[in-house]
């Protein structure tokens, strides 16, 4: 990659990464300091609520929060583009493992490039307790 990407060119290969399993591809955008808040602040998936630091700490939020699901599909309904950030608005929408329930996630999701072609941040702003729970 090159620094001519932009953050929501980045953005879109995060999300075709995830929505295509691919592990490697997914973790291989991040810088190696980077940071993952999904969501941002204490919850479920980060008690501490201090994010997810560093490689190994991302892979293992990619092993625990995202590989388990069945399907995980990006609904982005707006998307502002700003420096070396980008703030998607939309839903995210999560197949669970053995797909019959969906849970859909409405968020802001933002991601800051590095300006070396990687991912500095990925944070998420939604509340866990507003996730949708429905049958798929």
């Amino acid at each position: 990659m090159t620094s001519q990407l932009t953050a929501r060119d980045i953005a879109r290969r995060s999300q075709a990464a995830v929505r295509a399993k691919d592990r490697q591809a997914w973790l291989g955008l991040f810088a190696p300091d980077a940071v993952v808040a999904d969501p941002i602040g204490p919850s479920p998936l980060d008690p501490a609520g201090d994010g997810h630091r560093g490689l190994t700490a991302i892979a293992a939020f990619y092993d625990t929060v995202i590989a388990p699901n069945d399907r995980i599909c990006f609904e982005i309904e707006r998307s502002y583009l700003c420096g070396d950030e980008v703030a998607d608005i939309g839903i995210i929408r999560t197949t669970l493992p053995g797909g019959r329930h969906e849970v859909l996630v409405r968020g802001v999701y933002t991601y800051r490039a590095d300006g070396q072609g990687k991912l500095a941040a990925l944070r998420a702003f939604w509340e866990f307790d507003a996730a949708e729970i429905i049958e798929a």
